[in-house]
């Protein structure tokens, strides 16, 4: 009696060539070769009776009918993979592993203590760690959670709040010695400013400040500007290049080291929102609710 589904190595195959762009990244990821991925692929069309990708020297690009079978064929791993993990970690110990995104803040200043107490109560669970500040797709990119930023739009996704992280502004001593510290948000006006560029909008990200009791959202204008990796501007300040708003979480190490110096403190009490968030329609291995329990208690 043949086998339904032995085909499903070239299934995978395909997907991951499609996910990686091209035959020689897939390649690498699966460690093989492009002419062994062709093949599959080349087996998998013949199969089907239809092309799903046209291939050239330079690129790969989905027809029509391969655009509709990625689709079915990513939905069909999605649930061969909730029925592995929802089998997972049925015994005394959570066994399993999870994929998690998270932005550069926090990937580099919040998460490590929140990893370290996680992993030693769950030490058989393995975490794939995505450190990005693009909000990556968590179904279409296979995820499991992401901690994502600022209010969430309603999309469908449960959002379960961390913290609110406070923010606060920071220029290194050698700015202050040479520039002064300015007393006032006007007075603030008048330095080095170091604004963060947003990649959604391509506007400048307003520090938000608070001033006689009233929420200002103040617009920082400098020479040097940052754009993609928000922890550029953090570093340009404690070099001495301006002033930048950062979250305490990052300063108050730096201010402890002597590397920079909290200004306008009048001028703080506002925060922003860190939530970790997943898709609902998903079954929750017990390595998945494991690791939410344990980032939203321990923050």
């Amino acid at each position: 009696m043949s086998r339904r589904f032995d085909h499903l190595g070239d299934v995978e195959t395909f997907v991951t060539v499609v996910e990686k762009g091209s035959m020689t990244t897939a390649a690498v990821a699966l460690a093989t070769t492009p002419s062994v991925l062709s093949r599959a692929i080349t087996r998998l069309e013949a199969r089907l009776g239809v092309q799903l990708l046209r291939r050239t020297t330079r690129r790969l690009s989905l027809t029509e009918q391969g655009r509709l079978y990625l689709e079915q064929s990513r939905a069909a791993f999605a649930l061969i993979d909730d029925a592995e993990r929802a089998i997972q970690g049925q015994g005394d110990e959570v066994t399993g592993s999870v994929r998690l995104s998270v932005p550069t803040t926090y990937a580099h200043h919040r998460l490590p203590a929140l990893m370290q107490r996680f992993s030693e109560q769950h030490p058989q669970v393995r975490v794939e760690l995505n450190i990005t500040n693009r909000n990556v797709d968590l179904v279409a990119e296979g995820y499991d959670l992401a901690i994502r930023l600022g209010s969430l739009p309603d999309s469908g996704l449960v959002a379960r709040k961390l913290e609110d992280a406070a923010m606060c502004l920071i220029a290194a001593p050698s700015y202050i010695t040479r520039e002064g510290a300015p007393a006032s948000l006007s007075e603030l006006a008048r330095h080095k400013c170091l604004p963060f560029v947003m990649p959604s909008t391509g506007r400048v990200s307003p520090w938000i400040l608070r001033e006689g009791g009233r929420d200002i959202d103040w617009i920082p204008h400098g020479g040097l500007q940052v754009s993609d990796d928000v922890l550029g501007v953090v570093t340009l300040a404690q070099s001495g290049l301006g002033i930048c708003q950062t979250y305490d979480f990052i300063a108050q190490d730096l201010i402890a080291q002597g590397r920079a110096v909290e200004i306008l403190k009048q001028a703080r009490g506002r925060s922003r929102p860190f939530s970790v968030i997943y898709a609902p329609h998903r079954r929750l291995s017990s390595a998945l609710r494991a690791l939410i329990d344990s980032l939203v208690e321990n923050t």
